[in-house]
């Protein structure tokens, strides 16, 4: 075996694969919506954001925040089917989807909401006037949720239906067409120093 031949051996497997759909997602439609290498294709505060070993890690560590921020898609989306993994480690963090990209990357729209020990699996109206729409939390994700741990999201919508999953239970389910497309959006909030994790960001178009 050359060296070349070694090396692109060693690159390939060493290749960050988080990003990557498996096969049978991949027959079914499924691309990646995060390269597991760099922030292509989003747009947030570059204090705040990064990638460490195929993964988006957003801190608000060493700054304070007078409103929440976020790491926002330059892709717009309707009808998908959306899947990642988040491993929260404290306060609140949330997933936009159909949401409106405003000035200083600020977000207005629907919110698959988590925060610390409450909120997961809910759906929330960011810097709307419904607040939260449907808690999933009670009852719901509080028995599937890894406090500290990565866990399995999956926000679809499909025309008006919205439905969110949290580590394979169905936790919120809504009929809205206030706004039928828009961002996806990952979500630092203001308030004590924070860390949020996003990996294996995966999406399926349905028209």
């Amino acid at each position: 075996m050359s060296q070349i031949t070694a090396l692109l051996i060693l690159l390939l497997c060493s290749a960050p694969l988080f990003a990557q759909p498996t096969a049978e997602e991949a027959r079914q439609g499924f691309r990646p919506l995060f390269n597991g290498r760099n922030l292509d294709g989003w747009d947030g505060d570059p204090r705040l954001w990064k990638v460490e070993d195929g993964v988006i890690t957003g801190s608000t560590e060493g700054v304070t925040l007078s409103q929440n921020t976020f790491l926002i898609t330059k892709e717009t989306f309707g009808d998908f089917h959306f899947k990642l993994q988040v491993k929260l480690r404290n306060h609140n963090s949330g997933i936009q989807f159909r949401s409106e990209a405003l000035p200083d990357w600020v977000v207005r729209g629907l919110q698959a909401d988590m925060a610390e020990n409450n909120y997961w699996g809910s759906i929330y109206d960011e810097r709307g006037k419904r607040g939260i729409m449907v808690n999933g939390w009670k009852d719901k994700a509080e028995k599937v949720v890894k406090p500290g741990d990565w866990n399995d999201i999956e926000i679809m919508c499909d025309g008006e239906a919205i439905q969110i999953k949290v580590n394979g239970l169905v936790t919120a389910e809504l009929k809205d067409s206030v706004r039928m497309s828009g961002v996806i959006a990952l979500q630092l909030h203001r308030g004590p120093a924070m860390e949020a994790r996003f990996r294996n960001l995966r999406i399926k178009p349905l028209r």
